[in-house]
């Protein structure tokens, strides 16, 4: 077992300390914020993710998980796992390596022995060597300090199991060495079976980038097919259903709707294509521009569709809000496609009412002026339509002829595809979905 750092303490910091806990490591996790480092050297984590403040409180008991804000403390560690964030700059397109950067002038002076720093957030092809020659030029041991890159896979709501049940391990590495480390490392997930890809840096840098722009590629297709459903008259949701069962493409990820949001994927696409254009084949992906304007178009279209509900116009209207979280099983508002559409109904003087079973406290902070409910039914009352923006499952369990008694208007838009669409009409509802016209005309056609 070995001696480990974890660098940054946000969502993948975090859940990377915790499970390299539950591997049966030595580990301390260091962040620059002391309120953060208080709270979870008490258990508490300061986000939601299932299952991690359990894994975190086992770990402080057994004494194998430690926080703190000293460097120089977490320094003393053989394995020092680098997981801070990598925003995008203020131009909106390229990747902020600022966090990293600092990372490496913190840590880097009191590195005084030979150790292995492992990289796992996602970046620009080619920075992991720059940062290999900065810690070399820091440190006081030199050369003897090497970096290798061990990109993440996590998806958010699911985060303790996707680090400790992964479906690959990509180890991108300088040398035998930090292979040997690397693979020391994650022993019980190999010997459990879980795959290891060796690559060297550029590679590994590049295999996060090209993950996330094929899922955001994916799930912008059955976009794209949703905007043509709705001017051919065709039901997205039935061609998705067909399209999951061909084997060469999988239902994982092909689902139309909202599109999707995040503090990863849509600041990973851009970050892709700028590294592209520098390197001077912007050519290659320039694809994924699309891909990007397809994603939000989807948010346009769905405050279209409850325009339409609403008569035409939000003046006047209140609209209930269902999901402030970018995705289920998280409170992460980050590029959240529900608050934006929120927010656009909020500023055409419609009356917003949300709610969101997690994200109610991270929403308010960051939109303040929109009108927030504590409660599902509390949201849904006197309202002009109801607008569902998250596919949280306890809104897949609503009943509707209990939700109708409260609303104003039977008009909802169901901009996840979550409900029985025949069995909403059954109960009196107006039903809409992006790429579903015939429902919108009221067709009794098969559930969804």
């Amino acid at each position: 077992m070995y001696a480990i750092s974890v660098v940054g303490c946000g969502y993948l910091g975090v859940t990377h300390a915790a499970g390299m806990a539950e591997l049966g490591h030595d580990v301390i996790a260091v962040d620059i914020d002391p309120a953060k480092i208080s709270a979870l050297a008490g258990g508490r984590v300061p986000f939601f993710e299932p299952g991690l403040d359990d894994l975190v409180r086992r770990h402080l008991g057994s004494g194998r998980l430690r926080f703190t804000t000293s460097y120089e403390e977490a320094a003393t560690a053989d394995v020092h796992f680098i997981c801070v964030g990598t925003p995008q700059r203020s131009d909106g397109v390229a990747a902020d390596l600022s966090h990293l950067e600092a990372v490496v002038e913190r840590l880097a002076p009191y590195l005084v022995k030979e150790c292995l720093a492992v990289g796992k957030s996602t970046v620009p092809v080619g920075t992991a060597a720059r940062l290999a020659a900065m810690f070399r030029a820091a440190a006081p041991a030199g050369a003897d300090v090497s970096l290798a890159w061990n990109p993440e896979f996590l998806s958010e709501g699911k985060a303790v199991a996707d680090t400790l049940r992964p479906d690959r391990i990509v180890l991108g590495v300088p040398d035998a060495r930090a292979e040997k480390v690397l693979r020391d490392v994650y022993a019980p997930l190999i010997e459990a079976g879980v795959p290891v890809v060796v690559a060297d840096l550029p590679t590994a840098e590049v295999i996060k980038s090209a993950a996330n722009s094929f899922t955001a590629t994916k799930l912008s297709f059955i976009n794209a097919m949703a905007e043509f459903c709705e001017a051919s008259g065709a039901d997205v949701k039935v061609v998705t259903e067909a399209l999951a069962h061909d084997a060469r493409i999988g239902g994982q990820f092909l689902t139309s709707g909202l599109g999707f949001g995040g503090g990863c994927m849509p600041k990973d696409i851009r970050a892709f294509q700028a590294r592209a254009h520098e390197l001077g084949v912007g050519h290659a992906l320039a694809f994924l521009a699309e891909v990007d304007a397809v994603n939000m178009r989807c948010r346009d279209r769905v405050v279209e569709l409850i325009r339409e509900q609403c008569g035409g116009a939000f003046t006047g209207r209140r609209i209930a809000i269902l999901g402030a979280a970018f995705k289920p099983g998280t409170d992460d508002i980050r590029d959240s496609p529900a608050l934006h559409v929120a927010n656009t109904i909020n500023r055409g003087d419609g009356e917003v009412a949300v709610y969101d079973p997690r994200a109610m406290e991270n929403a308010r902070r960051a939109f303040p002026d929109l009108g927030y409910e504590r409660t599902l039914l509390d949201a849904v009352r006197n309202a002009d339509a109801v607008a569902l923006l998250t596919d949280w499952p306890e809104f897949a369990a609503v009943d509707p002829y209990v939700l109708g008694k409260e609303v104003r208007h039977r008009k909802i838009v169901d901009a996840r595809h979550l409900l029985d669409a025949a069995g909403w009409q059954r109960a009196g509802w107006t039903y809409a979905a992006p790429g579903r016209p015939a429902l919108e005309a009221g067709f009794r056609g098969p559930p969804s």
